[in-house]
């Protein structure tokens, strides 16, 4: 159903492909369309408890927004084109299920943006990151100004988005844009491996740290505590706190239910 997306949901774990290989996956309106259609399913899917995305290729993530369309923006309908996107990543980053962003190439711009929009990202050995609106005479408009300082911190934020300059896959994972660099061919198999350990504890609770994380993020640490507080109270009525804690005490796997 979907023009430039290969979807899949397979043993508890939703495979997005961005899927326009020959423009190294830029992101056009019609793809930001299509991955609000996907991850709005998945959010639905109960059968869906990770998500892997990725690009097709070997090549790029996603190389950028697309120019074409980019470079005939008026000042009101480049806003909207912000808004747009921005609601699309927003929604990923809230999705209340793990995403994880498997960089396969190039990630630059918008494409950067998205991976960022994830829970967290691993990357192959050939990729590369980069904030390269301002050569374009632009800013970045999909939260990267937001989400960039907030994951490597403001100093070093800066620097990317001022010059524009690309970094590889070592030096995103040095100030902690990624969390995991490896070969290429090890790259779906790495988050393959991670979506199972997620997949193993107990759903309400990894939901619940979502929740406390995305929106502490945005308070002070009082509020934030407060928050944690409720999220762990709510979880003390549930059957996986009882099977969790009964499983711990009986040393044996504890069999959740995501009730």
């Amino acid at each position: 159903m979907f023009e430039n997306l290969l979807c899949e949901v397979k043993n508890r774990i939703a495979y997005v492909t961005l899927n326009r290989p020959t423009v190294r996956n830029a992101l056009n309106a019609k793809t930001i369309g299509e991955l609000k259609i996907a991850f709005e399913q998945i959010k639905k899917d109960e059968d869906a408890r990770v998500v892997i995305l990725t690009g097709s290729g070997d090549k790029a993530f996603a190389a950028g927004a697309d120019i074409n369309e980019l470079a005939v923006q008026s000042p009101a309908a480049g806003r909207e084109f912000a808004l747009a996107g921005q609601a699309v990543f927003d929604a990923i980053e809230q999705l209340g299920k793990p995403v994880i962003a498997a960089v396969n190439g190039y990630a630059l711009g918008g494409g950067c943006e998205l991976a960022m929009a994830c829970t967290f990202r691993i990357a192959s050995e050939n990729a590369v990151f980069g904030q390269p609106e301002v050569k374009l005479g632009i800013t970045p408009g999909y939260g990267g100004s937001q989400r960039l300082p907030r994951l490597v911190g403001k100093g070093r934020a800066m620097q990317m988005l001022l010059t524009g300059d690309m970094i590889s896959a070592e030096e995103a994972a040095r100030i902690g844009l990624v969390n995991h660099v490896v070969p290429q061919p090890e790259l779906i198999a790495v988050a393959e491996a991670i979506a199972v350990k997620i997949m193993a504890n107990a759903p309400l609770a990894v939901k619940f740290c979502l929740e406390a994380v995305n929106r502490g993020m945005d308070m002070g640490q009082s509020e934030g505590q407060f928050l944690e507080a409720t999220l762990f109270g709510l979880l003390c009525a549930t059957e996986d706190m009882k099977e969790g804690t009964r499983a711990f005490l009986e040393k044996r796997p504890a069999g959740f239910k995501g009730r």
